[in-house]
Order: C-alpha cells, then sequence, then structure tokens
C-alpha cells in the first residue's frame, strides 16, 4: 500500500518559503560559478530539446542537491538545473528541468518553488512552458499555443496571508509580441489547471470551455501566480500533445503526450530557443 506524500514529510515545510528561495539561490550560485541569471525556463513535456540550443552550458547540477528541490515524479521530465549562456545576447539562462506538480502531494509551496529560487537568483522574466490537452480541434498535436490567459482550477493559491496580487496581464503582451515575431503563426487561448493526476473527465472539459478555456493540463498557473508575486514577467508557451477528453475520439493517455513531445521536440525546441534568444 503506497501513501501520498503531504508536507509533514518535508523537512523544509516550517521554514519561509522566501527565505527557502534565498537560500536555493545561494546553492545554485556555488555549485554552478554564476552569480547571478538573467532568465528562467520551465521546461514541461516536449521542451527539453530547447537547452541544448540556446548556448553554451556553463553548469549542470542534480536539482535535488538544491535547497527545497526534489526529483521530478513524472517520467519526460529533467532532473537538474543549467545555468547557459545564450550566444546571441550574451544573458545567463536558469533552465529548471526539476517541476513538482501539485498532484504529488507535497503542497503548493514545492509547486512554485522554482519561481521564487529564479527570482531570488537574479531572474527578471520566465518562460513557462507545458504539455497539454487541447480543446480546438483545429489544433493538431504537436501545435504550439501562447497562453493569453488562464484559469486556475485547483481551487488553491501559492500566495498566504494578506496578498492581494493583480493578474492582470499575467502573461506578458510584450514577450507575447517577441514570439509573434519569432512566429507569426502562432495561436493564443487561455489555459486551464486542473489538479490531476487524473485526465478531466468530456464533462470537466466541456465545462471548461464554456468559462472560456483552449487549453486544459496540471501545471503553469499556480507558478505564474507565484511568478507574478515575485516580480516575474512571463510567457507561457503550450504545446498540445492531445485533442481533450470528449474532443478526442480516443483515451487519453500518458504515453500518448510523451509521444506526440517527441515528434514536435526538434520544432518546437528550436521555436523556443529563438524566442528565448529575442529576450
Amino acid at each position: 500500500m503506497t501513501t501520498t506524500p503531504t508536507t509533514h514529510d518535508d523537512p523544509t515545510a516550517h521554514i519561509d518559503p522566501f527565505e527557502l528561495a534565498a537560500q536555493a539561490a545561494r546553492d545554485i550560485a556555488e555549485q554552478t560559478g554564476i552569480e547571478r541569471h538573467d532568465i528562467a525556463l520551465v521546461l514541461g513535456s516536449g521542451w527539453g530539446g530547447a537547452a541544448d540550443l540556446l548556448g553554451e552550458t556553463l553548469a549542470e547540477i542534480p536539482s535535488h542537491n538544491i535547497a527545497g528541490f526534489s526529483k521530478p515524479a513524472v517520467d519526460g521530465h529533467v532532473g537538474t538545473l543549467r545555468s547557459i549562456r545564450i550566444t546571441e545576447t550574451g544573458k545567463t539562462a536558469l533552465v529548471l528541468g526539476s517541476r513538482t506538480h501539485l498532484y504529488e502531494g507535497k503542497g503548493v509551496r514545492k509547486v512554485v518553488h522554482g519561481m521564487r529560487t529564479a527570482a531570488a537568483a537574479g531572474c527578471s522574466t520566465v518562460i513557462l512552458t507545458n504539455g497539454c490537452g487541447g480543446l480546438n480541434p483545429d489544433w493538431a498535436p504537436g501545435t504550439p499555443v501562447l497562453i493569453n490567459d488562464h484559469l486556475n482550477l485547483t481551487a488553491t493559491s501559492p500566495i498566504e496571508g494578506a496578498n492581494f496580487v493583480d493578474l492582470t496581464d499575467l502573461y506578458s503582451q510584450r514577450l507575447r509580441d517577441i514570439a509573434h515575431s519569432v512566429d507569426e503563426t502562432l495561436s493564443e487561448g487561455v489555459y486551464a489547471q486542473f489538479r490531476g493526476p487524473h485526465y478531466e473527465t468530456p464533462a470537466e472539459v466541456k465545462m471548461a470551455g464554456v468559462l472560456g478555456a483552449d487549453l486544459v493540463g496540471m501545471s503553469t498557473t499556480l507558478e505564474a501566480i507565484a511568478a507574478r508575486q515575485a516580480g516575474l514577467e512571463i510567457l507561457g508557451i503550450s504545446l498540445v500533445t492531445n485533442l481533450a477528453a470528449g474532443i478526442s475520439p480516443i483515451p487519453l493517455s500518458h504515453e500518448e503526450v510523451i509521444e506526440a513531445g517527441i515528434a514536435a521536440g526538434p520544432r518546437i525546441s528550436a521555436l523556443l530557443a529563438n524566442i528565448a534568444k529575442r529576450m
């Protein structure tokens, strides 16, 4: 019999999350030799190849060696942090290959720790990527879509206490314009995050569509909220890996997500790298 981990199992749960992020930033600086980073990237399903196209890798370290980070729990996610000097701009990118999902049961603080760490490490911008289900039948698997707004359907928030953070224009128009300058054919849409790990029912997908969603998945919105609180400018990009339940004529599977990511990998990795090089 397995049990779901809780925040009580986390030895860092009693530490203020921003103090923990500051410690993580110090760990990154010490272990990479890079005092400050400029841009952070979270590479979700299908997006991992972009890191190799950004420029020179200055350092790569196991994420669980950094305060507050854990090993990835999902196949297809990379468990390292990389410092990369972007060739065209000379900026330093912090590539967060280790993402914690809400459904892992480790608590919201763990989910957004990467965002707070990125800000503490000096980053002013973050690119959030994911693999997701699409509600638009015209978006075939392998289609990248810019996120222009979101629906947080997780029934939780990473913000604690009476801190009222404005989420207007959460996903930066300026950064979306840069993305369009790289590929003017990019579509935009609203991303809805469910808790997971089960896929959404057809009725839930229909509900999300009525509420205005074009994309459904299990990540990103909580990270975006925490990134805004930390002062980061945000670009969100989804990879449609499958049509959502009720729209797709076949049952959903994680293997399908991985296969779609692999197939689209070279193309979307080049797209993401070219966007990052203009930021």
